[in-house]
C-alpha cells in the first residue's frame, strides 16, 4: 500500500491528490492506530461531519506529500513539520505520542550501541520522527555515528534484518510486538532514551490540514477526528473490520496491542503535555541543527 494512489474501502472510490466533489481528501497509513482512529469519519458516522476521500499510504510517502503540498489531511511524522508548516496546520488531535511506544533498533544478533558504528540501518523515512529520535540517541550513544542509511517500507525492515540486507533496523507500529518471531534483539529503544532524557511524551505521528481550509473549517475537522476517536472507544466492535481489512494479514491479538498502546488520551486531544513534546522534539532536534528551526507561531492552531 506504499502507492501515492489506493482505494477507499469506505467508499470503493480511486482516489489520487485532489478532492472530489469537495470532499476533503485524506491520506493516512493502514495501521491500526489509523483505521481505528478515522473509521467513523471515513464511513460517513461522525455527525455533522461528510465522509473524505480516503488514501492509504506508508509514512515516507505521506511525507513526500506534505512537503510536495498535496491533499487536504495528511497523517505524517512530526519530524516533517518544519518543513511544511507554512501550508499545513498541525491538527491538535489525532496523532500519535504516548508513553512506552517508542522506535526500536533491532539487530541479528544481541550488543550494545557501540557495535553499530559504521553499519548499514534501514530506517522507514529520513524524514520519520523515529529517525530524528535514532539521530539524537546515536548522537550520544554510537562512537562516530553508523553508516549508511538505507530507507526501506517500515514492513520490509525486519526482513531486510533477518537476511543480512542490513546489520540493524529502525522499527515503528507492531513490529513491537512481533520482532521475535523474525529471530531479533532489540538493541536500543528509542523512547525508553528521549523519555528518561526529557520526561516528556514520545511524539511519533501527527495529523495537518491546509491552512488554506480556512480557520473555521480547521476547528470543525478537528471536532470531528475527536468525535471518531471517541466514537471508536465508546464501541471498538464497529471498527474491527476496517481495522483487520487494512492490517497486512496481523494477528487480531497484536492489532489491539497496537491500538491500545498508539491510540490514547494524546489522540483526542493533544493538550498541554503533547504539544510540550512536540515542541521539545524539534527544538532540539533544531538546536543540533537536524531540522529548520520553528517559528514562535509555527504549533499554534487557529
Amino acid at each position: 500500500m506504499d502507492t501515492d494512489t489506493d482505494t477507499d474501502t469506505a467508499t470503493g472510490a480511486e482516489t489520487s491528490a485532489g478532492t472530489d466533489a469537495g470532499r476533503l481528501s485524506v491520506a493516512f497509513s493502514p495501521c491500526p492506530n489509523d483505521t481505528f482512529t478515522f473509521d467513523a469519519w471515513a464511513h460517513g458516522r461522525v455527525p455533522g461531519a461528510a465522509a473524505p476521500e480516503v488514501m492509504f499510504a506508508d509514512i515516507d510517502v505521506t511525507n513526500g506529500m506534505a512537503e510536495r503540498g498535496e491533499l487536504d489531511v495528511l497523517k505524517v511524522s512530526y519530524a516533517v513539520l518544519p518543513w511544511v508548516l507554512e501550508e499545513y496546520a498541525l491538527l491538535p488531535c489525532g496523532g500519535a505520542l504516548g508513553r512506552g511506544c517508542g522506535p526500536l533498533v533491532l539487530t541479528r544478533e544481541a550488543g550494545e550501541a557501540k557495535a553499530l558504528s559504521g553499519k548499514r540501518v534501514a530506517v522507514p523515512s529520513e524524514r520519520s520522527t523515529a529517525y530524528l529520535l535514532f539521530r539524537l540517541w546515536a548522537a550520544a550513544e554510537v562512537p562516530g555515528g553508523v553508516g549508511e542509511i538505507v530507507v526501506l517500507p517500515f514492513h520490509e525492515i525486519m526482513p531486510a534484518v533477518r537476511d543480512g540486507e542490513v546489520d540493524a533496523g529502525l522499527v515503528i507500529h507492531e513490529a513491537r510486538f512481533t520482532y521475535q518471531n523474525y529471530g531479533l534483539h532489540n538493541l536500543a529503544d528509542m523512547g525508553e532514551h528521549w523519555e528518561s532524557t526529557t520526561g516528556l511524551p514520545i511524539p511519533l505521528g501527527a495529523i495537518i490540514a491546509k491552512r488554506s481550509l480556512g480557520a473555521e473549517t480547521l476547528r470543525e475537522l478537528a471536532s470531528t477526528i475527536s468525535t471518531s476517536v471517541r466514537m471508536a472507544w465508546q464501541d471498538p466492535e464497529v471498527s474491527r473490520p476496517y481495522v483487520l481489512a487494512h492490517a497486512q494479514e496481523m494477528d487480531p491479538a497484536v492489532a489491539e496491542q497496537h491500538i491500545g498502546l498508539y491510540v490514547n488520551e494524546f489522540t483526542e486531544q493533544l493538550g498541554e503535555d503533547g504539544y510540550a513534546a512536540v515542541r521539545g522534539l524539534l527544538e532540539r532536534a533544531a538546536a543540533e541543527g537536524l531540522v529548520p528551526p520553528l517559528g514562535p507561531d509555527a504549533l499554534t492552531f487557529p
